[in-house]
């Protein structure tokens, strides 16, 4: 879908890109005339066009530096190093990885901006939707509850990225955007579930197959589910459970399904399968060619980060050496079934004839899941820009798992925790193991490797300082990235910076 030619407020506190080039594939809409924030959203076609201008920044990968999730999360981990060509190559992504971030280094800057960028969107859709005169209550009710959904989405990466965050649920005045003050995380996340409970009951329960790509009423059920999960209060792990239990159960009403085969829940050419929750589509339909904006596309940049610099071989695209796998989780991998499928050995490769340049961090090991095939190289614009590989935020083993860790952490129905985990190894021909806390986590980081877990996974679960504070990381800072110095001085003092961080 294109959208141009529209243009949108700063979101808060930074000075964003106003233009739109948004793109989805469940539309194909070209907008007559020129639009502006006054006399948009009218009727069903403009409001449509809107909504899908908040659903555009879940694709960004870059907003004041390269910050795709799933890459730069693996890097913060224990399963990847941060690589590339040296320390200096993307210095924000190194400084995460060895937790040495301060307020002008590290991934900050784009992590704010984009989802600010997508609260302030969302934020346009719910206050301009009222004013528009032709929609029926159907469609009305369901952007309602979409671009809440959204607004919860972008809040949810905020409050575990940053903690303390201004808390903005409507269009403010200019005038206003330097005094907005930061809400504690407590806030934050009753918002998160006011949206998100308002939203599910709108949406549909499968979504027609021409619009893939928009929510779910059960992608909204699972994402409340995992937020009060990381919540960490006991008293709200039996909704959780239960909210995941609507998800996970046989015959569920939106279809959902473990494959049989695990590698087919990544391969390109199987988008939106029967085990997907939520998934960030990406294509090569804009041929997209702009360094300058590499948001203005449909691509996405994390393959090309991600691959072998200079490959030369079979099946593999080159790539520019980030994120080589740790040989801690290759180890703990090198005898599980999904190791096939999920990590590369390069010196496999080699041994057939293949070759590529060592980089920095070097292991011979990089991420196979979300790899540059040759097959899907784009023939047209920047291809390093125009990967069409998807990002999966959400899927049933997932679920399945968290419902698992719920049950076990609220003292629930054992034989249900056991019966969930044993299915997520059953899949790949492993045998059940007890459903232990321990367990479960063991099992989240080998079935969800490289998909953006991990290091949240470490830091909710109290097991981040034995895990990653050998690398650096420090209880009390660690958990959460630095306010970008930037909105610091812009207003004048009034956000403050997360404790440890100068």
């Amino acid at each position: 879908m294109k959208i141009k030619d529209i243009k949108y407020a700063v979101a808060v506190l930074a000075i964003m890109q106003l233009s739109v080039s948004c793109k989805k594939d469940f539309l194909e809409l070209t907008p007559k005339g020129t639009a502006t924030e006054e006399n948009f959203y009218r009727n069903e076609t403009e409001v449509y066009q809107g909504l899908i201008a908040v659903y555009d920044v879940m694709q960004w990968g870059t907003s004041g530096g390269y910050t795709m999730k799933q890459p730069l999360l693996s890097a913060a981990s224990d399963d990847c190093w941060a690589g590339g060509g040296n320390a200096s190559d993307q210095p924000g992504w190194v400084a995460y990885d060895n937790f040495n971030m301060d307020s002008r280094l590290g991934p900050q800057v784009g992590l704010w901006s984009r989802n600010f960028t997508g609260v302030n969107r969302a934020n346009i859709i719910l206050g301009k939707i009222d004013n528009a005169t032709t929609l029926s209550a159907t469609f009305k009710a369901r952007v309602t509850a979409e671009a809440k959904f959204l607004r919860a989405y972008f809040y949810f990466d905020l409050v575990r990225f940053f903690g303390n965050v201004p808390l903005i649920t409507q269009q403010i005045p200019t005038a206003d955007l330097y005094t907005q003050t930061q809400s504690a995380p407590a806030a934050i996340y009753a918002q998160i579930e006011k949206d998100l409970r308002e939203a599910y009951p709108d949406l549909p329960a499968v979504v027609p197959s021409g619009e893939k790509g928009r929510i779910s009423r059960g992608a909204a059920k699972a994402l409340l589910g995992k937020v009060l999960l990381f919540e960490n209060d006991n008293a709200k792990l039996t909704e959780a459970a239960t909210l995941f239990n609507d998800v996970n159960k046989t015959g569920n009403e939106y279809g959902y399904a473990l494959l049989p085969n695990y590698a087919d829940i990544f391969r390109p050419d199987n988008k939106f399968n029967a085990e997907v929750i939520l998934e960030i589509p990406h294509s090569t339909l804009g041929a997209w060619g702009d360094w300058g904006w590499v948001n203005g596309g449909e691509g996405n940049v994390a393959p090309q980060f991600v691959g072998m610099d200079s490959y030369n071989g079979d099946t593999y695209s080159a790539g520019w050496g980030f994120c080589p796998v740790t040989l801690d989780l290759v180890n703990a991998m090198k005898a599980d079934p999904r190791f096939a499928t999920s990590i590369i050995d390069g010196a496999a490769l080699k041994a057939a004839g293949g070759t590529y340049n060592a980089r920095y961090q070097n292991t011979d090991y990089f991420i196979k899941k979300y790899a540059p095939l040759k097959t899907y190289r784009s023939n047209s614009g920047t291809a390093e820009l125009n990967w069409p590989i998807d990002e999966i935020e959400m899927r049933l083993a997932d679920t399945y798992l968290m419902e698992a860790e719920a049950l076990v952490r609220s003292g629930g129905n054992a034989t249900r925790a056991l019966e969930l985990l044993t299915a997520v190894r059953a899949r790949v021909g492993l045998a059940p193991v007890p459903a232990t806390l321990d367990n479960i986590f063991n099992e989240r980081r080998l079935e969800l490797a490289f998909e953006g877990h991990r290091f949240f996974d470490l830091v909710r679960s109290g097991r981040a300082v034995a895990v990653l504070g050998p690398l650096g990381y420090k209880a009390g800072k660690s958990e959460l990235l630095p306010i970008p110095q930037q909105e610091i001085d812009l207003t004048k003092g009034v956000i403050k910076q997360n404790p440890g961080y100068n």
